[in-house]
C-alpha cells in the first residue's frame, strides 16, 4: 500500500465545518469537507512536542521529545520512516516549503528522503537579498519596526524580498507546495509502492494573502498599513509587543480564513490526481497539523508564553485507507500525533512502531476501540500536559528545581523560541542517559525564567473552550489526572528530575 501524509502546519481545527466550525465566520473548504465524508475523523486527537520541528521528529522517528530536548536535529539513532521506507523498496519523496527542514538546528529530517521538492520564500526563509528596502506599507503591514533589531524569530524584510513582485495566487507558497505534489504523482502513481510526505507551512503567519482571498472574510481595506499580517506573540489585550485592537485581531482572522479557503482549494487540485489514477484503492491518505493557532482565542495571539491550551493542542486528523471500515465515520479514541509514525510504517508493511508510537490502523480496520488510555502534549521545559480524552491536567513545572538536555548536539538552536542559558561547559556529562537507546548522549543543565505557577484542570467534554479551571473543586478528578500523569512518564520511563520539578514522588 501507498501513503500520502501531508500536514497543513497551524490548522486550527475550530476552523474546519468537519469539527462544528464553532467560529463566528464560515469559512469554505470544501475538498477538506468532502475528503472527512471518505475517510475516518477523529474527535480526540493531540498535538505531542511543539512546536513544529519537535512535532516532526514524533511524525516521523516516533520520539516524543519535549520530555528530553527542544527544537533539534534527527539523532543519529532516530529510526526515520523515510529511511525504513527507502531501504525497503519504496521510493520516498518530499514536497515542503517548511524551511525550518533546512534551518540550522533541525538537520536531518529531508535528508533521507530520495527526493525533495524545497518550494523557497515562506517566512523568514534566507532567500533572497533585493530588495533593499521593499514597499514600507506592506512592511508595516508585517510588522517591521525600523527601531526594534530585527530577530531569527521575525524578519519581514526577509519575507518582504521573498514575495516581492508575487501577485498571481498559482505562485503564493501553498498552490506551488501542492502543484509540485500533484505533478510528482502523475509521474510516480505508477511505482510499486511509495511515500509522498507534503508538509505545507501554509496556513502558517505571516497571513498574507493573494487580493481574493484577503478579501474573502472581511470588508476592510485590506492594503491599510494598520491592519496587521504578521502578529507578535503573547496577549493581544497587554500593553505589550503584543498588543492589537478588536479590529486587527478580527482582520488576523479573516486573513487565516482565507489562507485556509486557499491551501484548500490547492489540495483539491492534488486530490484530483488521486481520481485521475484510481489511487484511492491502494493508497492511504493523511492529513492532520503540527499544533494550532490562537488568533485571539482567551485573549492569545500565535503560540505564546502560556498553557497549551486545546486551541493548539487539540489537533485535526483525517485519513482515508483502502480497508479502511469507518469511511465517513467519526473516531472518539484518543490519539497523538507520535501515533502517525507507527501508522505510516504499518501502512507501509515495515516493521518497527517506534519507542512511543502507537499504529492508528487497528482503529481503522476494526481491531481495536483504543490504542492508549492517556497522551502527554507541551513544550520542553515548561509544564507537562496530560489528558485522557476527558480530562486535561496542565503540570506546571518548578521552575528553580533542575532541568537537563539530552541530545547528541550540543546546542541551542532557535534561541529565540527556547531562551535556556547555556551551561559552564564543565557541568556537561556524556552517558547511555536516554532509556530508549545505548547511545551515549550529552546531558546538560539549563535553566527557563518562570512564566506561569497554575496547575489547571479543565472538563473538556463539557468545558471544550477550557474556561473554568476545576483544580480546587473537583478533587477526585484532580487526583486521577495526577496519577494518570505519573503513569504515563513512567511508561516513558522519563527522566529522573522530570518527577520533583512537577511536584511528583
Amino acid at each position: 500500500m501507498n501513503l500520502v501524509l501531508i500536514s497543513i502546519d497551524s490548522l486550527s481545527r475550530h476552523f474546519l465545518k468537519m469539527y462544528g466550525q464553532p467560529i463566528e465566520l464560515d469559512v469554505r473548504t470544501p475538498n477538506l469537507d468532502a475528503l472527512a465524508a471518505r475517510s475516518a475523523v477523529f474527535d480526540t486527537h493531540f498535538a505531542g512536542s511543539l512546536p513544529c520541528m519537535p512535532a516532526r521528529r514524533e511524525f516521523f522517528a516516533g520520539v516524543q521529545e519535549f520530555l528530553w530536548r527542544p527544537w533539534g536535529p534527527m539523532e543519529p539513532f532516530d529510526r526515520p520512516v523515510a529511511r525504513l521506507a527507502r531501504r525497503a523498496g519504496v521510493v520516498t519523496q518530499l514536497v515542503t516549503d517548511h524551511f525550518h527542514y533546512f534551518q540550522h538546528g533541525s538537520h536531518g529530517y529531508y535528508t533521507d528522503y530520495q527526493g525533495f521538492d524545497f518550494i523557497r520564500g515562506h517566512e523568514h526563509d534566507a532567500w533572497r537579498t533585493a530588495p533593499p528596502w521593499p514597499d514600507p506599507s506592506f512592511l508595516r503591514q508585517l510588522n517591521f519596526d525600523p527601531r526594534q533589531p530585527l530577530t531569527d524569530y521575525m524578519n519581514p524584510i526577509a519575507y518582504a524580498r521573498n514575495v516581492q513582485g508575487v501577485t498571481r495566487e498559482e505562485d503564493f507558497m501553498a498552490p506551488r507546495v501542492f502543484t509540485s505534489a500533484a505533478r510528482w504523482l502523475d509521474e510516480n502513481h505508477d511505482h510499486e509502492q511509495f511515500l509522498l510526505v507534503i508538509d505545507s507551512f501554509d496556513v502558517h503567519e505571516p497571513f498574507h494573502n493573494p487580493e481574493a482571498y484577503a478579501r474573502m472574510y472581511t470588508d476592510e481595506d485590506v492594503h491599510d498599513p494598520e491592519l496587521i499580517l504578521w502578529p507578535v506573540y503573547g496577549n493581544v489585550n497587554d500593553d505589550g509587543p503584543a498588543h492589537m485592537t478588536p479590529r486587527q485581531v478580527a482582520f488576523v482572522r479573516a486573513q487565516f480564513a482565507g489562507k485556509l479557503t486557499m491551501v484548500d482549494r490547492w489540495l483539491g487540485r492534488f486530490l484530483e490526481s488521486f481520481d485521475r489514477w484510481g489511487l484511492w484503492d491502494n493508497t492511504a491518505l493523511v492529513v492532520t497539523s503540527d499544533h494550532g493557532h490562537y488568533l485571539g482565542e482567551k485573549g492569545w495571539m500565535g503560540k505564546p508564553d502560556c498553557h497549551v491550551y486545546n486551541v493548539l493542542a487539540r489537533t485535526p486528523l483525517v485519513i482515508s485507507h483502502p480497508d479502511s471500515k469507518l469511511a465517513g465515520a467519526r473516531v472518539g479514541a484518543l490519539t497523538s500525533a507520535v501515533d502517525l509514525y507507527a501508522t505510516a510504517l504499518d501502512v507501509l508493511g515495515i516493521e518497527g512502531a517506534g519507542p512511543h508510537s502507537h499504529s492508528l490502523v487497528p482503529l481503522l480496520t476494526g481491531r481495536a476501540q483504543k490504542v492508549r488510555d492517556w497522551a502527554l502534549y507541551g513544550y520542553y521545559g515548561r509544564a507537562v500536559n496530560v489528558t485522557d480524552g476527558r480530562y486535561t491536567y496542565h503540570s506546571a513545572p518548578d521552575w528553580d528545581q533542575p532541568l537537563y538536555l539530552y541530545s547528541t548536539a550540543y546546542m541551542n538552536p532557535l534561541e529565540w523560541f527556547h531562551p535556556v542559558e547555556l551551561p559552564d561547559p564543565d557541568t556537561v556529562e556524556s552517558g547511555p542517559f536516554l532509556p530508549y537507546t545505548p547511545t551515549r548522549v550529552w546531558r546538560y543543565p539549563v535553566r527557563f525564567a518562570p512564566w506561569y505557577e497554575d496547575s489547571p484542570l479543565y472538563d473538556i467534554a463539557t468545558d471544550p473552550w477550557q474556561e473554568t479551571d476545576i483544580s480546587g473543586r473537583a478533587p477526585e478528578a484532580l487526583e486521577t489526572m495526577r496519577r494518570t500523569l505519573k503513569t504515563a512518564l513512567k511508561e516513558l520511563r522519563a527522566p529522573a528530575e522530570i518527577y520533583p520539578r512537577l511536584g511528583l514522588r
